[in-house]
């Protein structure tokens, strides 16, 4: 079975965190992009059956109804499973009846909206306005419509953020009626409104404190952590992101996607002109064995379950212990080993990527 990813990188307005691959929504720009995009798919789509389908961007949800419409017809093109997870993505303030009309008629049976936060400091330096009241009432609409599974994106560590204000805001997610947050540090990326006025990240021991409550938090309300970044109630994880994790293969399609198919890894232009030109692919790989094998460890360990010994030397008939240094990280409890996985100290979370260097 497959697993889609298409990107939509029109914006209403730019987030200034923001390094995805985004353009401000230029209506002369959408169609001919979208035709672009059919054919590409049509190029590399060969007929799967697909397991789950991701729209994300940019901002798929600043399209119009038209525009909507004939994206619709290329997704038409997809074989989809009858219990496809089909992901799509919206900004908050676009939420209404006529888009909820226009995405069940799609097939979508997953939001994920860009929230970010209800603090109106940490709203004005991402250049994103949105009241609670107006958000609760959106996605109780939502509800109303039938989208049960529904994502929120939290951003914590603005500048001059202090836990306790991550705590008022944390407290106002948790009363939406959602099954799933996404929670992320912001991190300060090269080509954003961030860098270019040279935004300072908050000190780490604070950031920690952050991420600590947060897991705390949740875990409280019953949402359980089942990967580095992500939250969710029982039966509502992201098969889609569980794909990349897992380190299985899936399409990409639209400007700046990555995808991994045949064993190759492959990147998009981030280029609008040269995607609308049928210029689509930047870089393609094939993957080595050995980087197969590196690129397993290092997704798996994102989840807080790990990886599972067995399915690695099914994958690759040999045992991680013998490709990776796991018995010294095992010694130092960097490591645990449980139930036939290996997994990161859940004490050693927010250092993950310190151990993967001890790793690989």
């Amino acid at each position: 079975m497959a697993s889609i990813y298409i990107h939509i990188p029109f914006c209403k307005s730019i987030c200034s965190y923001c390094d995805f691959p985004k353009v401000l929504y230029n209506r002369e720009a959408v169609l001919p992009y979208l035709e672009s995009l059919a054919n590409e798919i049509e190029d590399s789509y060969e007929h799967e059956k697909v397991e789950t389908l991701y729209i994300g961007g940019g901002t798929p949800s600043s399209l119009s109804e038209f525009q909507l419409e004939k994206l619709n017809e290329i997704i038409e093109t997809f074989d989809l499973a009858e219990d496809c997870e089909f992901t799509f993505e919206c900004n908050i303030e676009d939420i209404d009846e006529i888009l909820l009309n226009m995405l069940r008629s799609m097939g979508v049976n997953r939001l994920s909206i860009g929230i970010e936060s209800f603090d109106e400091s940490k709203l004005k330096f991402m250049n994103r306005s949105i009241t609670f009241k107006d958000a609760k009432t959106r996605i109780e609409l939502a509800k109303q419509y039938g989208f049960e599974n529904i994502n929120v994106d939290l951003i914590y560590g603005v500048p001059y953020e202090k836990v306790k204000d991550l705590k008022k805001d944390l407290e106002l997610f948790l009363k939406l009626p959602i099954t799933h947050i996404s929670t992320y540090s912001l991190i300060i990326e090269d080509h954003t409104m961030c860098k270019i006025r040279e935004d300072e990240n908050i000190a780490e021991e604070e950031e920690i404190k952050m991420y600590d409550h947060i897991r705390s938090k949740l875990k409280s309300k019953g949402l359980v952590q089942y990967e580095v970044s992500n939250f969710a109630k029982p039966g509502y994880e992201s098969k889609h992101n569980l794909k990349y994790w897992n380190n299985q293969e899936y399409y990409g399609f639209g400007l700046g996607a990555a995808g991994y198919i045949k064993g190759f890894r492959y990147e998009n232009t981030k280029s609008i002109d040269d995607y609308i030109l049928g210029k689509w692919r930047l870089n393609e790989h094939l993957v080595s064995h050995t980087e197969m094998m590196e690129n397993e460890v290092m997704l798996a360990l994102r989840k807080t379950k790990g990886i599972s010994t067995q399915e690695f030397f099914d994958k690759y008939e040999v045992n991680i212990q013998d490709v990776f240094p796991v018995k010294p990280l095992l010694k130092s409890k960097e490591l645990i080993y449980e139930d036939g996985h290996i997994f990161i100290n859940p004490k050693y979370t927010y250092v993950m990527n310190e151990i993967l260097l001890k790793l690989i």
